[in-house]
């Protein structure tokens, strides 16, 4: 730039010399006029060439500044926008975050223009909100928000992270205290962080010049005290909220302490509002594997699957051995845990602690038999697991409070209500299932054989005369087994607790050709 006006200013020095050169040529040519006329001829003359000289460099001068400005400008594109528009209409949960995580990656794919939040929601977990408002002030293009009925507490947070706010008429935003899952208000350290969140969130949109008086003075663009009036009760701003009311806002109000750009009923209205004519809008297609995951985080269905762990856990104690019961529990905990952790609900020890549990169950069973300490903490472990999934990260963020508490004992309560009923539905369906004339009645053996009817294993009066032989355990008796008397195998049962295989026995008695045995270092 500095050199374009160097060289401006040579061409009007010279112009100018052309002009003085034109005016000397007329006084020679006119000489016999008489000076007077010459020399009014060289100030016309001269007056001429300057103006013509500084004309044109006034116009070399505007044709330079515009294209200097213009030259780095981006041509308008004439042809429409693309608006990725994404929807919270639900409460703010694991499920909600997954499809707003995939509409914003999908509108970056697209390379959409602008990003369109269709709002709706009465909040939700503090955690998810915090990281959907960290989403969008991070966001490279704008953000809209369409509030068309409620962006209460968390949904107030995560509107207010956004470039522009619209609202429907009837609408409105605040309502930000912290409450747990029964609508109790938390300990002041929620709400402390969540007034931190807010006051930092309308902060991130800095300040505006505004004109009062013909003085020039920044503002906020939303201002902070307002957003944590949203949170805290206690804050009093004249005109706007009296002490001991939590701050919700109207549209009108909104738009007149500035949290909201105007007013629309329809999506159509908002980008007209926001000065976007012709545009083209684009929504998430959920894939078949978005809506299973979507599916296994419900509540309800995780409840189920909790039933369904226990209930199988139940099956194989009933009858020791891996089979269809333990490959149920397994199946049930992995769809539980592998949506819960891909969805970061579920952290690394929350997974350890129940694979903990259910090792050391399997070590009750098959490695220490009878029903011990190893049992009691295999159980423990995996309801553990089970239950700490469902407690809010927030809860362990703040350290030991009595909400918190009260949150960690009822996550324990759904758990152990759902093994409760778990246990109950598990004697029903096995009185269904195996009862004789049922479905699987065929495959199972009778409760009791009697003399009577027929039914006799051994010789009896062989067994009678093995009533007080030696032997060994064939097989682990829990308490039914096999023993190895001499060279035959016998079936028995165990008097008293679990026997271990190899253990050394000794024949107590023989009862409708059954032997009973106890373990002969008990003898």
């Amino acid at each position: 730039m500095k050199r374009l006006f160097v060289r401006l200013t040579f061409i009007s020095f010279v112009l100018a010399a052309a002009g003085v050169s034109t005016a000397a040529q007329a006084v020679t040519d006119t000489a016999a006029a008489g000076v007077t006329t010459a020399t009014q001829a060289v100030t016309d003359t001269a007056a001429a060439g300057v103006t013509t000289a500084t004309q044109a460099v006034t116009d070399t001068m505007a044709a330079a500044v515009l294209a200097e400005v213009t030259s780095g400008v981006r041509p308008a594109d004439n042809g429409p926008v693309l608006v990725y528009k994404c929807d919270i209409k639900k409460m703010i949960a694991a499920p909600l975050w997954r499809s707003v995580k995939k509409s914003f990656a999908d509108a970056d794919s697209v390379n959409a223009d602008y990003m369109l939040i269709h709002m709706n929601t009465y909040g939700g977990q503090v955690d998810i909100a915090d990281s959907m408002r960290t989403l969008i002030l991070n966001y490279d293009i704008p953000v809209l928000v369409f509030i068309d009925n409620q962006a209460i507490s968390a949904g107030a947070l995560i509107a207010m992270a956004a470039d522009s706010i619209y609202m429907r008429s009837g609408a409105s935003i605040g309502a930000a205290t912290v409450v747990d899952q029964t609508g109790q208000k938390m300990p002041d350290k929620y709400q402390s962080f969540m007034r931190g969140m807010m006051r930092a969130t309308a902060e991130a949109h800095g300040k505006k010049p505004v004109v009062v008086d013909g003085d020039t003075t920044w503002v906020w663009h939303r201002d902070p005290e307002i957003a944590q009036a949203m949170v805290d009760p206690s804050i009093v701003l004249k005109g706007i909220v009296d002490t001991g009311q939590v701050l919700t806002l109207t549209a009108l109000e909104a738009i007149k302490y500035g949290f909201c750009e105007g007013q629309a009923e329809t999506v159509d209205e908002v980008l007209e509002n926001a000065g976007i004519k012709e545009y083209t809008i684009k929504e998430l297609k959920l894939t078949l594997v978005d809506k299973i995951i979507i599916l296994l985080v419900n509540p309800v269905v995780s409840g189920l699957l909790i039933m369904l762990i226990i209930g199988g856990i139940y099956f194989e104690l009933q009858t020791p051995g891996i089979g269809f019961p333990l490959a149920a529990a397994l199946f049930g905990a992995l769809l539980y845990f592998a949506p819960l952790y891909l969805e970061g609900i579920a952290a690394n020890w929350h997974v350890m602690i129940f694979i903990i549990g259910i090792i050391l169950l399997l070590v009750e069973i098959f490695a220490i038999p009878g029903f011990g300490v190893t049992g009691v903490l295999g159980i423990i472990g995996i309801v553990t697991g089970l239950a700490l999934v469902m407690v809010d990260k927030i809860v362990f963020r703040f350290g030991p409070s009595v909400d918190g508490v009260r949150e960690i004992v009822g996550s324990f309560a759904i758990v152990i209500l759902a093994a409760v009923l778990s246990f109950v539905l598990s004697l029903w369906l096995s009185r269904k299932l195996f009862a004789p004339n049922r479905l699987f009645g065929s495959l199972a053996l009778e409760t009791s054989v009697n003399k009577a009817d027929g039914f006799v294993s051994f010789d009896t009066g062989k067994l009678q005369s093995l009533v007080g032989s030696r032997g060994v355990a064939h097989t682990v008796l829990r308490p039914s087994g096999k023993v190895m008397i001499g060279d035959d195998v016998y079936p028995a049962v165990a008097e008293t607790g679990f026997i271990p295989r190899g253990t050394a026995i000794v024949v107590r008695r023989e009862e409708q050709g059954q032997l009973y045995v106890v373990e002969a270092r008990k003898e």
